[in-house]
């Protein structure tokens, strides 16, 4: 009995290694500024404090769950969604926009950069005579 050659792994983009990890610690963030909003009772008096918490966890589970999708188009598009959405938390915190800033920099980079140096690693395997080996 022999066993199975181990399946290569999925080439992932630098805009997709660099993004999940933007998304996973702006998650953190996120999720602790609800507890801010919650804290400070900085909802409107006609809704429950408790809903900072409930906004902040939900956040916290669409940016992991983005995190692991950006392969598609799809969630980098909402990625960018989600970076105003966040910056909305800024009319209930002002402080809020410094973590809006910081992290929508990041994202910016991650998304923009990381995609010029992308297709410039591309052209260079190209150039170079077709696929080159992945490094670990």
């Amino acid at each position: 009995m022999t066993a199975a050659a181990p399946r290569a792994r999925r080439y992932r983009t630098l805009p997709e290694k660099i993004g999940s990890v933007v998304l996973g610690f702006e998650a953190i963030v996120v999720f602790l500024a609800g507890l801010v909003i919650f804290g400070l009772r900085a909802l409107p008096s006609s809704v429950p404090p408790w809903w900072g918490i409930v906004a902040g966890a939900v956040m916290l589970v669409v940016l992991l769950a983005l995190s692991g999708a950006l392969r598609w188009r799809w969630a980098r598009v909402t990625g960018w969604i989600l970076q105003g959405v966040i910056a909305l938390g800024a009319l209930l915190v002002p402080s809020i926009l410094l973590v809006t800033i910081i992290f929508g920099a990041m994202w910016a980079y991650a998304m923009i950069g990381g995609a010029r140096i992308e297709r410039r690693v591309q052209a260079q395997r190209s150039a170079a005579g077709g696929d080159l080996p992945d490094t670990p």
